[in-house]
Order: structure tokens, then sequence, then C-alpha cells
């Protein structure tokens, strides 16, 4: 059924497509925004993190897994938004999810003006539309001053997929427009015959010729980091979602990047930092005394962000990825797994399914510090998440790449266990060379039957590769065994709730 053309609610005064510096001084204005030293603003948001418990499909047919509303609700809340719309100056921002001539996606953000730190903001992550005719097939409207009463937090976020529009009530927070419209985008992906992955893209040159990487993750594991760390001079791609196409092509999403920036500094993360410190980067919930930022103070919140355009770094957005030759599940843990881990066939299928993480501020208070399993590591994915996994299966049947666990946390314990390691960002980045390059020597771990390293080039610590290694030495073997049996059983458990997901994909994990 053809998608009706969506019309956009009339507002008392309308602000279409400003500048970047036109916006850039709406912004200014705003009381909660503050110039840093480094020239760019700082806004201190009321809501910090994104808000699953307000995020609901509108449809007469829930499907089980999604939080729901009917289309009469739906439609309720829409012509209450509408109605103070009529009263409010607003900003319109019109541009393209994707780059590529084939599958762009144009996409449109109706924000209030009195927000325009939002407007500013995803102004940088869409592509530039090209002629004066933009006829969105994806809209966010989004008014963080209205509440939306009787909702969690008085919050709502109400995702109508049929009609390609998402309403925001009552949160300040930037994530809410940039995943408002990329979990619409993940449907026109699917329905395309590809998966939409939370995940970075990254290009590696090496001898046997460029070797391209997606990184798969929940926000906070250390996909943006991952992605940025450099490897024989890689060019970042995409930092956020890619889309893995039936023909193996990898199609961008954004023009700029969404960084978390807890921690952040100039030696581990140069890259990241010099975009972060430049004038035209927008800044969100970074604490700051005077005119200083401090990347390590979290005393507002931990998810601390910032928005750059690929341009002040150098990328490589603007290529043609015609496939990709490994992929990266990231899962930052603190216990029995191992640095990389490689994964073959219905096994990788199942992996990316389970998704395993230890959550951060970046899904809010409910998901921080606890394990979670996430299919796809993928919270945007707005259908039944068998499908992901089938689809997943399908892809790496017909368009064969490598799949690798990555523990971007610790091995043998939390950071207060002095018996436990630290996988630091130097040991990732040695794995993802090594991977690229093709130099690390595998043997098969006799517990999980993935294969675990033997050996990586620049890792001189077996038991980051092998954490049943550093249990034995401690004497901790028996709480190795009980915590590899438990795995095995609660693994098979979550994979057995997915009714529709292939029997091969379930049986890889017993």
């Amino acid at each position: 059924m053809a998608k009706m053309l969506f019309r956009l609610p009339k507002a008392a005064r309308v602000i279409e497509n400003p500048s970047p510096d036109e916006v850039k001084k709406l912004a200014a204005q705003m009381r909660n925004a503050t110039p840093t030293r480094y020239g760019n603003l700082n806004v201190q948001t009321d809501v910090v993190s994104r808000s699953k418990r307000s995020t609901f499909i509108v449809t007469d047919e829930p499907d089980g897994q999604n939080q729901a509303i009917t289309r009469e609700e739906g439609l309720r809340w829409a012509e209450a938004q509408d109605a103070y719309i009529a009263e409010q100056e607003m900003v319109q921002i019109d541009g393209y999810i994707g780059n590529d001539p084939d599958f762009r996606t144009p996409a449109r953000l109706y924000i209030e003006a009195a927000n325009a730190n939002i407007a500013a903001m995803q102004e940088q992550l869409y592509f530039e539309p090209d002629g004066d005719v933009h006829e969105p097939e994806l809209t966010v409207i989004y008014t963080p001053n209205l509440k939306a009463e009787g909702y969690a937090d008085d919050r709502l976020i109400a995702v109508d997929l049929e009609q390609g529009v998402t309403r925001i009530f009552n949160s300040d927070y930037f994530g809410e427009s940039k995943k408002g419209g990329l979990r619409m985008w993940n449907k026109l992906v699917y329905d395309r015959g590809g998966l939409p992955l939370h995940a970075g893209c990254k290009i590696i040159p090496t001898r046997r010729g460029r070797r391209v990487g997606l990184i798969v993750g929940l926000s906070g594991t250390g996909k943006t980091t991952t992605t940025f760390t450099r490897q024989n001079g890689s060019l970042p791609v995409q930092d956020d979602f890619v889309g893995w196409m039936p023909d193996g092509r990898i199609m961008a999403t954004e023009n700029g990047c969404f960084a978390k920036t807890f921690g952040l500094n100039p030696g581990d993360e140069p890259t990241i930092f010099g975009a972060v410190t430049q004038p035209d980067s927008y800044l969100e919930n970074v604490s700051q005394h005077g005119d200083e930022v401090d990347f390590y103070d979290t005393s507002y919140t931990q998810n601390g962000r910032a928005t750059f355009l690929f341009g002040v770094i150098e990328s490589g957005v603007d290529e043609e990825i015609d496939e990709a030759h490994f992929l990266l599940i990231l899962n930052r843990n603190e216990n029995i797994i191992p640095a990389v881990a490689k994964l073959e066939g219905p096994q990788a299928a199942a992996f990316f399914m389970l998704g395993e993480t230890q959550g951060t501020s970046a899904g809010g208070a409910d998901e921080a510090g606890k394990f979670l399993r996430v299919p796809g590591t993928n919270p945007f994915f707005p259908m039944p998440h068998d499908l992901q996994g089938n689809r997943f299966l399908e892809l790496l049947q017909d368009q064969p790449l490598e799949v690798y666990l990555l523990n971007t946390g610790r091995v043998g314990g939390g950071d207060d266990d002095d018996r436990s390691k630290k996988v630091r960002i130097k040991h990732s980045s040695a794995i993802v060379k090594g991977i690229a390059e093709g130099t690390i020597e595998w043997e098969r771990d006799p517990d999980f039957g993935y294969l675990v390293a033997a050996s990586v080039p620049g890792i001189d610590d077996v038991e980051v590769l092998q954490p049943r290694k550093l249990y034995d030495r401690t004497g901790r073997l028996d709480q190795y065994t009980a915590q590899v049996e438990r795995l095995k059983r609660e693994r098979a458990e979550f994979l057995d709730d997915f009714a529709s997901l292939s029997d091969e994909i379930v049986a890889a994990v017993r």
C-alpha cells in the first residue's frame, strides 16, 4: 500500500533549513547553552539518555515485543502536538539518511526553535539535500517542552512506521532525534532484503588490499573508539549505523558522528578528541567549569556526548563499500569472555542475536552497569528480533564475511578485583590490525567451540586472550567451569524464547 504524503503541522513561524551559522546563533540564545574555550557550545539538558520506557510503536497489531499504542491513541497525541505547534516557532531541517544514490532516504526534523541545539546537531548528521524539492520519507516531529501526561516521566516517543513519522514529547536529549529517524530507517532496510546494523564501519589498508570492518555494539561498549582507532592509517566510514544489503554492499547513514565523551583524552583517542574540541562541534551534557570542559567529571551524567562532521577529520564517508570483510560483535564484559573469539556459521548468528554486554549510561539508569542481552546489539530495531537473527544468517551464507566476538571490558572479574585484567584500547587495536592482516594464530576453545587466539602480534599476555588460563593460574578453575555451564544454559534459554528463530542458530549455543 502506497504511503500517503505527510503534511507538516502549521506553526506560528518556521525557520526552514537555516545555515550552520544561523542555527548556531539560535542555539547560543538557549539559557542552558554555554560556550567553551574551543568556540563550540555545550548544552546541559534535563533528560540525559534515551527514554526506552516512553517509546511506543503506533499500531493496532502489536508484535508482542515492542511497546505499542493504538492508532486512535497515536492520533489523539498527534492532534495535541499539532495544536501546540500552531503557537510555536519551529525549525525545519532537511537532509538524507545515507548518501548512496540508489538508496538514500530523504528525511526531515521539525523541532521547537527553543531547542535549536537539536536542530544544529541533526543538521551535522544528515547528508545535505540537493535541490529545492525535498519530500521526506521519514519525519521526526519534536516538541521537547510539551508533556505527554499519563506516560512514564510524562514523556512519549510515538513511532508510526506505516506513515514514516515519529513524534517526540517532553525530552530535550538529542539522541531521540537521531534515533527517531534511524529507527524508522531500520524497517526500510529490512524491507529491501538487507539488515540494519547498529555498527561502525572502517577501511584498513593492508598488504592484501583494503579490508572493510563492521563494528557492531551497544552504545557505550567502545564502538566509536574501535571505529576511530587507527591501524595502518585506517579511515572511519561510519560511527553508528549501516545497512548490510543483499548484494553485499554496505550503506552509510550519517555525515557526522554522535560520540560519547566520557574519559575522552588526546592520548587514547586523538581523532575524536580533536574533532570534539573544535568550534563547529556541539557538546551535550559535558561537565564544564567556566569555559573549561571536563570529560572525566560524571557528577551531572556519565553520558556526555558530542556531534561533529566527518569533514573535520580524515574519513572514508564518501567511499563506496561493495563488500565487508569482517564483522566485530562488541561485548563489554568482565568474566570469562576472551579479548577476541572467532565465530563460524550459525554460531556467528547466535552471538549476534545474544548481543551480550554490560549496559552503560547511554541506555539510562535501568541499563547502566547491568548484564544485558540485546539482539543484534540494536535496541532500535522496530520489528520482532527473530527477523534480525534469521536475516543475519541468510546474508552470511550469501555474502560471507568473518565474524568475531570482541570483549572491550575485562577478563577475570571487575576492576575491584586485582586478579582481573583490563582489555585495553591497545589490545583491541592490535586485534583489529591482526584480523585485517590475517596474522592471528587460532586454536579451538574446548568449552564454547569457537576459536580463541593463541597469539596476536602486539599482545604479550595470553591470559587476556584465553581467560581459562587466568582462572587456572589464580586457583579459580571451578569458578570458570561454573560460569561456562551457566552461560550455556542461559544463552539457550534466551534464544529459545524467539519462536521463529532458525533451529540451527539456537543449536549453536548448546
